[in-house]
């Protein structure tokens, strides 16, 4: 698989310089799918633009997507026609965009599609993410059909949490770009 064939969705707000998927774009190649606005996200802006990006590939591509991106994946492929399109996803630390603080500021991005997604899937969930409750992940891997990593006590598996390039999270990818 191409280097150009790996997608990176990072979550709202982008994902820093030191954010474990900007190490990934540098070190490996992927691409980031940029978004026309990052501080006021809006669902339907976000789908269409990784419908865009994806229609450009010229074999499935493999999704990694943080935050925010985890909820972009989910809501496109509940959407989208060309859910061929994507080989397998690898979904790190997903916002619940349905909690009261989250909701009022992501309005367009509720309700949480629920339906278990037309391609293999890994949710890495952490037990102290302050964006998504270590239950709701469950929940949402569950209904999504992703096989759950509980990732301990790692917050918001970001570039707070200490994880430099996180190597661990590259092997899962790595794991799910075979398959």
């Amino acid at each position: 698989m191409k280097p150009s064939n790996v997608l990176l969705l990072p979550g709202w707000q982008d994902s820093g310089p030191q954010h474990w998927q900007s190490l990934w774009g540098e070190r490996y190649g992927y691409l980031r799918v940029t978004q026309h606005e990052w501080m006021r996200p809006l669902r339907g802006d976000w789908i269409a633009r990784l419908e865009e990006v994806l229609l450009t590939r010229d074999e499935p591509a493999v999704l990694v997507a943080h935050s925010l991106g985890c909820m972009l994946a989910v809501a496109w492929a509940a959407h989208s026609r060309n859910t061929h399109r994507v080989k397998a996803a690898l979904l790190v630390a997903p916002g619940d965009t349905e909690r009261p603080d989250l909701r009022e500021l992501l309005a367009s991005w509720s309700p949480i599609p629920l339906q278990a997604l037309p391609f293999p899937s890994v949710m890495v969930a952490s037990r102290d993410d302050p964006y998504c409750e270590f239950e709701r992940a469950r929940l949402f891997a569950y209904a999504w059909g992703s096989q759950l990593i509980d990732y301990g006590p790692c917050g918001h598996i970001n570039a707070d949490s200490g994880l430099a390039s996180w190597p661990e999270g590259h092997v899962l990818l790595q794991d799910l770009m075979k398959d």
